[in-house]
């Protein structure tokens, strides 16, 4: 009987200790709009996330002036007050979000009191007494944090302004956030990347459009069991754009635009780049399009461009041309990819005009064109964002 006894402890509080720990793939620390936008995307990409808050609820600041995308365009859009901001709804709308995530788990009023490298991931313990066992940590803002894990995290701004001129702009990760009077901004995938961290990203910037990104690099990074520096920037961005993030901040292409994905796409490659006004960049969409604005670019991606243009010399694109120059620089065929879309105009693109193969065709419609029969977006770059073909 008194062995029983004993085994019956040795069960129930090898259970106890079993029930305090948690395993996560990914551990946001901190309250603030990046950390909640970082643990809604890592969820999001289908890992397992806790968010610990250290306090009783969410401290959201005032989103001012970005071009709204993502989690911070589908949290905006969810407050009532939109002319004043209201911190109290804001936290209750929040809440709503991560309480409907089954990935997620959120703990609130709880602090670290120990945290330390376990292996290549991190141990925390808890005021609690809980443990937490994470394969990849986000800081948004606990400076003790790093320093008790002995830390150096650089102070660099992750945040530059798009200059066409600098190929940094293709590795962009999250897009839109006011920066000295103009949100002409993006982030680059390798400005997030800290070195000789494999598993841990530090979020000065309290912004969700880059809580959103480091979301999805940790997750990626999580999810395969990679470094993080291993992280493929195509297969980021493209988890992104899954998720309605900007790439490139076009003030005048909305998410809710059927054609903002391949709009995203063509752009943050530079086939079909913005032009800058008041501070903003505009896409254009109605624009017609003009041979001198895609030639270059276009033999940029793809070396059978050089030949098609050899033979096309004219100011301007007709329909009728664009789906040539598509379909031959995609290897795809022409005639099916016509009928393709000639279905898809007014349906899936959403366009209304006529499909009509003499209409000079406008930049939008080359992008969605682009994007199905020819996508750029598919040629790969380098850390720079240097063309590699």
């Amino acid at each position: 009987m008194k062995k029983l006894f004993v085994f019956t402890l040795i069960l129930f509080f090898t259970f106890k200790v079993f029930a305090q720990t948690q395993k996560t793939d990914v551990l946001v620390v901190g309250n603030n709009n990046a950390a909640v936008a970082a643990a809604i995307q890592a969820v999001q990409s289908d890992v397992k996330a806790i968010l610990l808050l250290e306090a009783g609820g969410f401290d959201i600041e005032a989103i001012d002036k970005d071009i709204n995308s993502g989690i911070q365009f589908n949290f905006i859009n969810k407050l009532t007050s939109k002319k004043s901001f209201n911190k109290q709804e804001a936290n209750m709308v929040l809440t709503q979000m991560t309480d409907s995530l089954k990935k997620l788990t959120v703990i609130k009023n709880v602090n670290w009191v120990k945290a330390s490298k376990s292996g290549s991931g991190w141990s925390f313990t808890l005021s609690n007494g809980q443990t937490i066992k994470a394969k990849i940590l986000i800081n948004t803002a606990d400076i003790k944090l790093n320093s008790t894990l002995k830390l150096n995290v650089p102070e660099t701004q992750i945040w530059q302004t798009i200059d066409y001129s600098n190929n940094i702009y293709r590795t962009s990760a999250a897009a839109g956030k006011m920066l000295n009077n103009g949100n002409v901004t993006q982030a680059s995938l390798y400005r997030f990347l800290i070195p000789q961290q494999e598993s841990f990203l530090w979020l000065k910037d309290n912004s969700m459009l880059s809580g959103q990104a480091a979301g999805a690099i940790a997750a990626y990074s999580a999810f395969f069991s990679i470094k993080l520096s291993q992280v493929d920037v195509k297969k980021i961005q493209g988890e992104l754009i899954k998720f309605k993030l900007n790439l490139i901040p076009f003030a005048d292409v909305p998410v809710n635009n059927p054609n903002w994905a391949a709009i995203q796409k063509t752009g943050v490659m530079g086939v079909i780049k913005g032009q800058v006004e008041n501070n903003q960049l505009y896409f254009m969409p109605e624009k017609e399009i003009t041979t001198e604005e895609i030639k270059q670019p276009l033999k940029d991606h793809f070396y059978k461009a050089q030949i098609w243009f050899d033979d096309h010399t004219k100011p301007s694109l007709t329909l009728n041309e664009a789906l040539d120059l598509v379909c031959y620089t995609g290897n795809k065929a022409r005639e099916a990819s016509e009928k393709e879309a000639q279905k898809k105009w007014k349906t899936t693109y959403g366009f209304k005009t006529d499909f009509d193969l003499n209409k000079t065709v406008t930049r939008q419609e080359l992008a969605v064109l682009l994007q199905d029969f020819s996508p750029p977006f598919l040629v790969t770059t380098d850390k720079e964002g240097n063309i590699q073909r």
